[in-house]
C-alpha cells in the first residue's frame, strides 16, 4: 500500500471552503479527488481547533540544549583549528555527555560554522598592531601623495610550492578573523630571491640576488639596479622611496647612500604587507610562471621565466594597484591594526 500523500494548506482549504458551502464530505470527495477518511479528518480538525495546518510533528528529541550549544560554540573558538573529532572530544568530556560528531557537526552548520581553508596572514604583535594603526590614521586623507611612491621588496620564488591547506571553523564573514588567519613565516626552503620595484605608471627592474643580502649587496642593489629606475622618472625628485623594515633597509651605511644620492625614505610599518603593493605584484607574477608553458625545470630556466613575465605585467595592473592604497589604508583602520585581507 502506496503511503497517503499530506494536503498542502491550499487543498485542506478547498475542503474546508466547500464544506462551509454546505457539500457533504462525499461530495466533496468526489469533487477533489480525495480519500474519504482525508475529508473527515481535515474538517474535523477545523472544528476542533479553527485551523487548516498540518499540526506540528514532535519528531526526535534535540540532542542539546541551548546552554549545550553555546558552549560547543566557547569550545570551537578556543582553537578554530582544532579538528571535528578533537572538538567532539573535548566537548564531550567538559559536559560528561556522549555526543557523535555528525551531532556536533549538524549543530555548528546550523549555527552557521563551517570548515574552510584558513587564509594565511603575517602574525602581527600588539605593538606593531598599534604602530600600523597610527600609521594609517596619519595618512588616512591622503590621494595623490600615493602616486609619487617607489615600491620595493625581496621576494622567493620556488619551482615548486606547497599548497596544503589549513582548515579553520568559521562563519562566512568571519575569513579574515584574527583568530581565523593562519599565520605566515619565512620559509626557508631553496629557490631564486629576486628584488624588485615599480611606480604607478612604470614597471622597473627585476634581478636575481644570489646569497644572503647584507648592507654592502643591498647598497649593490640600490646604486645599479634602483638608481637607474630612479633617473629614468620624469620629475623623480617628487619620489620618495619604500623599502621595509629589514636591518640591512636600515644599516647605517644605506642610509648615508639614500643621503648622499638625495633619495627619500618612505617611514614604514613593521609586519604590514598588506600596505605594500608589490606583495600583489608578486601574487600575479606567480600565477603567470605557474601557468607558463612549458614550466621551468631549474633555476637557471625560473629566473628567466620570471624576468619574462615581469616585464609584461600591464600598466593597468600597477595603477590599479596603487589606488587600492586608501583602500588598503581603511582595512587597516577597521581592523583595528590587525591583517587585512590585502
Amino acid at each position: 500500500m502506496s503511503q497517503r500523500r499530506e494536503l498542502t494548506e491550499f487543498e485542506r482549504g478547498e475542503i474546508i471552503g466547500l464544506w462551509k458551502g454546505g457539500h457533504s464530505e462525499r461530495n466533496i470527495g468526489e469533487i477533489l479527488g480525495h480519500p474519504k477518511s482525508t475529508i473527515h479528518d481535515t474538517i474535523t480538525r477545523y472544528k476542533n481547533s479553527g485551523q487548516i495546518t498540518a499540526s506540528l510533528r514532535s519528531g526526535r528529541p534535540l540532542k542539546l540544549t541551548e546552554r549545550n550549544v553555546r558552549q560547543l560554540v566557547r569550545t570551537l573558538k578556543e582553537d578554530r583549528q582544532q579538528s571535528l573529532e578533537e572538538m567532539t572530544k573535548k566537548f564531550s568530556e567538559s559536559l560528561s555527555i556522549s555526543v557523535s560528531s555528525n551531532t556536533i557537526k549538524r549543530t555548528l552548520h546550523s549555527e552557521g560554522f563551517f570548515g574552510r581553508a584558513g587564509k594565511r596572514k603575517p602574525f602581527v604583535s600588539e605593538a606593531n598592531r598599534k604602530k600600523r594603526l597610527e600609521w594609517c590614521r596619519e595618512r588616512r586623507d591622503w590621494d595623490d601623495e600615493w602616486n609619487f611612491i617607489i615600491w620595493s621588496d625581496e621576494s622567493r620564488f620556488m619551482i615548486f610550492q606547497n599548497d596544503a591547506h589549513h582548515w579553520v571553523w568559521r562563519k562566512p564573514h568571519e575569513k579574515y578573523d584574527v583568530d581565523c588567519l593562519i599565520p605566515t613565516v619565512k620559509s626557508g626552503n631553496q629557490g631564486v630571491m629576486v628584488w624588485g620595484c615599480f611606480a604607478k605608471d612604470k614597471i622597473g627592474p627585476l634581478i636575481q640576488v644570489s646569497g644572503s643580502i647584507n648592507a654592502s649587496v643591498y647598497m649593490g642593489i640600490l646604486e645599479n639596479t634602483f638608481l637607474p629606475f630612479y633617473n629614468s622618472l620624469e620629475n623623480n625628485s617628487q619620489y620618495i622611496f619604500q623599502d621595509d623594515n629589514a636591518p640591512v633597509h636600515r644599516a647605517r651605511t644605506v642610509k648615508q647612500w639614500k643621503e648622499d644620492n638625495s633619495i627619500i625614505d618612505f617611514p614604514w610599518p613593521a609586519q604590514s604587507p598588506d600596505l605594500n603593493p608589490i606583495e600583489h605584484l608578486w601574487d600575479v607574477l606567480e600565477r603567470r610562471v605557474r601557468e607558463h608553458k612549458p614550466h621551468p625545470k631549474n633555476i637557471e630556466e625560473l629566473m628567466v621565466i620570471l624576468e619574462e613575465e615581469w616585464n609584461k605585467i600591464e600598466p593597468e595592473i600597477l595603477t590599479n594597484l596603487v589606488e587600492s592604497l586608501p583602500r588598503r589604508v581603511q582595512a587597516v583602520l577597521d581592523s583595528h591594526g590587525n591583517p587585512t585581507r590585502y
